[in-house]
């Protein structure tokens, strides 16, 4: 089908070799989600409608502002241009904003609780200032604990990702046109995106590692409301070369603003050969839900998460009850220590153990470092091992049948180490959290007395259980870590 402007209008959907081609980049987390207002129905005492749609009428209220002053259908910067053309303080829009979604008590809709179920995706980026996103993630991998990493661009401070994406050990939503707050650090009107627009396309005010990513990953725009020419200004800053130029990974807009212009469309289909067509945000995150499922079931893959580890049952998008099992993914540790990270010491027999460990703690939020590298010998060596010890949140010394028969080996330094730090520390304080691999016990353990004396958890093989990412959560939060 044809429009006047020549373009051939999309499809509704996308055919079956393009799914499969999706499927398999998400599976090898070569994927990023863009989410935009489109996605953001929520349930409101006059029944569902866009959380913007919502926000704006509540803004003018707050504000003063007369319904018969504006036009039938006003937005957020139709409320904001009327509010500064009779002279009100800019400043105050976003106060008042803020507090009318601080006590809007709305849940993740649906469609982001989908989103967030695919858990192949890790780096999430939004183009909405809301913590919905944040929220569904939470729920649909973690629990409802908030497990999830957040960080927010402002022109006046430029936060970008903290590693590489393949480094990250939870998801990560990045607010890239900013985040709720009293301040003016957000945008809600046209005016504060061509800021945000024309400081992102500086040198020294771009986030340099989520561009790389965007610029690298395949695209998924969804529900972005994005009118013509913002459309093709976005796509050509997040690929940051011509978009007519051989490129190895495209993008899927899936909205329907894109579909409802057809200049836009005949633009994209002539000069962006990579970019592909869906019309409707939800119907999309839908279809790739279902789709995703299905591949993983097929495959004997886990199609979610919830809580830390092991299985637990959560609401789904529709209300209804599902069970859920982690499918936790290790990354490697970084070189140094962060800070307030639980030090895990081990036997390098034990190392695959270990990093079940490390990922089901990580995937509870909880920072977590062994030395993967076991360089062994050497002042400089042992000095770093010390002042991780001396400096870490919880020791955990991990204990199994590989320990027993070990009656030298650099772990039992660390443990030593360990010790000499309690010592120092208030009776009854908790730092050493003795883990056995295999049901190894304090009576029968070749460890220190000072161990024997501890609790012993029971984590077979390395499994985190929900009750021990829990307690130690709450240790975490206790000492402020």
């Amino acid at each position: 089908m044809t429009t006047g402007s020549g373009a051939i209008l999309p499809a509704a959907t996308l055919d079956e070799d393009a799914w499969e081609d999706l499927l398999s980049y998400i599976e090898e987390r070569q994927v990023i989600p863009i989410v935009g207002p489109e996605l953001l129905q929520v349930t409101t005492e006059r029944g569902p409608r866009l959380l913007h749609d919502w926000a704006a009428e509540k803004l003018a209220g707050r504000l003063n502002i007369s319904g018969s002053d504006l036009p039938e259908r006003y937005t957020l910067n139709d409320v904001v241009c009327l509010f500064l053309a009779g002279r009100g303080r800019r400043e105050e829009a976003y106060v008042r904003l803020r507090s009318v979604l601080r006590d809007a008590p709305f849940e993740p809709p649906p469609a982001l609780r989908q989103l967030a179920a695919i858990t192949d995706f890790d780096l999430f980026v939004t183009t909405t200032f809301d913590s919905l996103l944040e929220s569904a993630i939470n729920l649909e991998r973690f629990g409802g604990s908030a497990s999830t990493e957040v960080l927010s661009y402002a022109p006046n401070r430029v936060v970008d990702l903290p590693v590489e994406r393949s480094q990250l050990s939870r998801p990560l939503v990045y607010h890239l046109f900013g985040k709720l707050s009293a301040s003016p650090t957000y945008v809600i009107s046209d005016e504060d995106l061509l800021e945000y627009i024309c400081a992102l396309q500086n040198e020294s005010l771009v986030p340099e590692r989520l561009f790389h990513e965007l610029e690298h990953s395949h695209l998924l725009l969804i529900g972005s409301s994005f009118t013509n020419w913002l459309a093709r200004l976005f796509l050509r800053m997040a690929k940051r070369h011509r978009l007519s130029d051989p490129r190895d990974v495209g993008e899927i807009l899936a909205d329907d603003e894109v579909t409802g212009d057809a200049r836009l469309v005949a633009f994209l289909q002539q000069v962006s050969v990579r970019t592909r067509i869906y019309t409707g945000a939800e119907r999309f995150v839908e279809e790739l839900h279902g789709r995703w499922q299905k591949r993983n079931e097929t495959s004997g893959r886990s199609t979610g998460a919830s809580g830390a580890a092991g299985g637990s049952n959560t609401p789904g998008p529709s209300g209804t009850s599902t069970s859920r099992i982690v499918p936790l993914r290790f990354v490697p540790p970084a070189r140094e220590m962060p800070d307030h990270a639980v030090f895990v010491s081990y036997a390098r027999e034990d190392l695959p153990a270990v990093q079940r460990i490390k990922a089901g703690l990580e995937a509870a939020g909880i920072p977590t470092w062994f030395d993967i590298d076991r360089l062994g010998a050497g002042d400089d060596y042992d000095r770093k091992i010390k002042q991780h010890i001396a400096r870490c949140s919880y020791f955990i010394p991990v204990i199994s049948r590989n320990t027993q028969s070990r009656l030298e080996g650099y772990f039992r330094r660390e443990w030593s180490y360990a010790i000499d730090r309690a010592r120092s520390m208030a009776e009854g304080a908790l730092f050493i959290l003795p883990v056995s691999l295999d049901g190894t016990g304090p009576d029968e353990a070749q460890v220190p007395e000072r161990f024997k004396a501890l609790h012993f958890t029971q984590l077979p093989g390395g499994q985190v259980t929900p009750e021990f990412a829990q307690r130690l959560s709450e240790f975490l939060r206790g000492r402020g870590g």
